[in-house]
């Protein structure tokens, strides 16, 4: 993935950084961090650790919303941020850059190299994410619990062309992320097991009709 840094040297940016006020963060493991981004107009780079934006539903089930990965981008300005329905919480310890988008406007004129080539890593970081959630929709778009995991398997299958996908995290984060039930879930697994679809071996699902 690429880098919000990317093809700038180590002393560039340092200066970058100190050009645009940036402030750096460590957030233990399980903290909200909603706080840090309502406070101003903001961007957040993920520079260690994962980060979930899940929602609470009314009957108590969870969905995850989006994953923020190393060098991934957060931002204030995304609407669900602001409701308090959601969450953004560290799953691991964490280091942030917070830097406010004031900053970045300001020196939108920057003749340096280093300054554009941060925004243009910007931009390839948001098309990424619009990618993202574009894979999400075709996939909550399914209406049974197979066709979802079925197109789950399908798009990372065509991201690596390999017939082995490795879950992230947990099959319970799967559900999450799937929108679904997980006891539903691990039923339809059982079924695409039995009738010769798939293999799982802890973390590992090898997809047998490619």
């Amino acid at each position: 993935m690429i880098s919000p840094f990317s093809n700038i040297e180590g002393k560039n940016k340092e200066k970058l950084l100190k050009e645009l006020d940036a402030i750096t963060v460590n957030i233990k493991k399980n903290v909200d961090i909603s706080y840090l981004l309502n406070e101003k107009n903001s961007i957040a780079i993920l520079i260690k650790g994962y980060i979930e934006i899940t929602k609470e539903n009314e009957d108590a089930s969870i969905t995850i919303i989006d994953d923020i990965e190393e060098n991934d981008v957060i931002s204030s300005s995304t609407m669900y941020i602001r409701n308090n329905e959601y969450n953004i919480k560290t799953k691991e310890e964490c280091t942030l850059i917070i830097i406010d988008i004031e900053s970045i406007k300001r020196l939108s004129i920057n003749p340096k190299r280093y300054y554009n080539n941060f925004l243009m890593n910007l931009f390839l970081i948001n098309n990424e994410k619009i990618k993202k959630r574009n894979e999400r929709i075709e996939i909550l778009t399914k209406k049974t619990i197979r066709n979802k995991l079925l197109e789950y398997f399908r798009i990372e299958s065509n991201k690596t062309g390999s017939k082995y996908i490795y879950l992230p995290s947990t099959f319970i984060n799967l559900a999450e992320y799937l929108a679904i039930d997980r006891s539903a879930m691990s039923r339809e697994l059982k079924l695409l097991k039995d009738e010769g679809f798939i293999e799982i071996k802890d973390k590992r699902i090898t997809l047998l009709y490619r």
